[in-house]
């Protein structure tokens, strides 16, 4: 009795600690959802956001874990006689309380955008000053999730003490209101929030924003490297590849209920191939930034959609460890592209029930082999004389059991009961809302797992050896070999 007494309060102290540093409990994984702004900017309105959520409900998007729906900027009217926001009626004729009523009818949570500064970024009333007030407001029209940007903050920025109070105030005033929202900081890295924002917020913006290009330099994204740890022009038209290898200095930083936020995803855009978009989606996942889809729901391709739907890398992204994935080692190549980069990357990252995500990128302008030892992947547990290094690894192809294109145009060309029915018992998609990505993992769902391609012998110079085509990746979740496969299966129609 006496021990169970005291189990009980050490789990207590461990989850009241949990709660504190996360601030407002929420955001255990990364939030997952979408956000206008990469594909309509300032065209908005509320048959833009409802006709989205309900064809995200319709392809299996809710389900698959994309739950909010965010409205960026360029909503508001300013402010009325009292300091209180109004939307634009023209654009919402119902008010903002009934978009949030109609996305919470369908099974979605409903975020807002606000600004903290005087203006937000489209000039539009920011919260500056008015933190409680907009609080309160936003609490009011049942929003679930705030973006709140850096636009026009009258100087408050500089140094990180500045910063933190600035948005230290949106935090305190939205946890006053009693009910809870995700709070996404958007200060584009600035004053480095990786050492402050996770007492704040559940993410912050780690750099200047993303663009649709995979490894192009832009002078309006001006710092690069280990200059992003303190940006002073963080700007925007940030490449993939510019991101990924700015936060690899800071990306421990994350953690449960507070993480860094790499931007939105391009997936769907254009302005990349098909596999600098696996890139794309297979490092935000590893690296645990937000899943929020920026590109237009409506109108996908079966490719994009597929990325999107594909359950073993949103098991990554989701695994309930919260840790991230750490670059390994990275090699520049003489294959470059047309701005003279090209270059090879190792991550790797651990993973709950004792699994390891390895991940291969290849950022050459051809396709490389590229090759690895249990003893570098293992470097940080004692190389080849870690008893990882000497076990022997199943290894799971994350991409392999991808849904052919045949099937995704299928469910994208159905009417919506035929997409939602179409979802159900198909090896190449998940519902998380019936389970979670964690008992999922936990139970051996093989269409979490990808595909076993093979086993990683025992020995610290043991290699695996795989070709990655030319701006590609390849990606592994390593399983110890012999470990309990009982509840491995396959879903059954009837279970989702």
């Amino acid at each position: 009795m006496a021990i169970n007494s005291l189990l009980t309060a050490a789990t207590l102290l461990a989850s009241q600690a949990s709660a504190v540093l996360m601030h407002n409990a929420l955001a255990v994984t990364p939030q997952m959802g979408w956000d206008n702004w990469n594909a309509f900017g300032c065209d908005v309105s509320e048959d833009l956001l409802l006709g989205t959520a309900r064809r995200m409900v319709e392809l299996g998007m809710r389900d698959a874990g994309y739950y909010y729906v965010v409205l960026d900027d360029c909503w508001s009217n300013g402010r009325t006689a009292n300091g209180t926001l109004q939307p634009d009626t023209t654009k919402f004729p119902n008010g903002m309380k009934h978009v949030a009523d109609q996305i919470h009818a369908l099974g979605l949570g409903f975020g807002m955008y606000s600004d903290a500064g005087k203006y937000t970024c489209g000039q539009y009333a920011g919260s500056l000053g008015y933190e409680q007030v907009d609080a309160d407001t936003f609490a009011g029209w049942g929003v679930d999730y705030l973006k709140y940007d850096n636009c026009f903050n009258e100087g408050q920025s500089g140094n990180k003490n500045i910063s933190y109070a600035r948005y230290e105030r949106m935090s305190t005033a939205l946890n006053n209101t009693g009910r809870q929202m995700i709070y996404g900081m958007c200060n584009w890295g600035q004053d480095e929030p990786y050492d402050w924002a996770f007492m704040l917020a559940n993410s912050w913006r780690a750099t200047g924003d993303i663009y649709d290009q995979f490894d192009r330099p832009d002078p309006r994204c001006p710092c690069e490297e280990k200059e992003g740890t303190n940006c002073a022009l963080t700007g925007y038209h940030c490449s993939v590849m510019n991101i990924i290898n700015k936060v690899v200095w800071f990306i421990n930083r994350s953690q449960q209920g507070g993480w860094n936020d790499l931007d939105m995803l391009e997936v769907g855009n254009g302005g990349m191939t098909d596999s600098e978009y696996k890139i794309h989606m297979t490092m935000w996942a590893a690296l645990r930034s937000p899943l929020i889809m920026g590109t237009d729901i409506r109108s996908l391709s079966p490719e994009s959609y597929s990325i999107y739907m594909n359950p073993a890398i949103l098991a990554l992204s989701q695994d309930p460890t919260g840790n991230t994935a750490q670059r390994i080692w990275r090699y520049y190549v003489p294959s470059v592209n047309q701005y003279g980069r090209g270059e090879i990357q190792l991550w790797k990252g651990n993973l709950a029930y004792g699994d390891y995500v390895v991940v291969f990128l290849n950022a050459a302008n051809e396709d490389m082999y590229m090759n690895a030892t249990l003893s570098d992947i293992f470097v940080d547990e004692g190389g080849a004389e870690s008893a990882q290094a000497n076990s022997n690894w199943d290894m799971y192809d994350l991409w392999a059991n991808r849904m052919p294109n045949a099937t995704a145009n299928a469910i994208l060309s159905a009417n919506s009961t035929m997409a939602a029915t179409g979802m159900n018992g198909t090896e190449y998609s998940y519902n998380a809302t019936a389970q979670s990505y964690a008992d999922g993992i936990a139970k051996n769902e093989t269409v979490l797992m990808g595909k076993n391609v093979g086993t990683w012998q025992a020995g610290g110079g043991s290699t695996w050896s795989v070709l990655v085509p030319r701006h590609g990746v390849m990606a592994y979740r390593l399983r110890p070999s012999g470990a309990p496969t009982t509840g491995m299966r396959r879903r059954r129609r009837d279970e989702l």
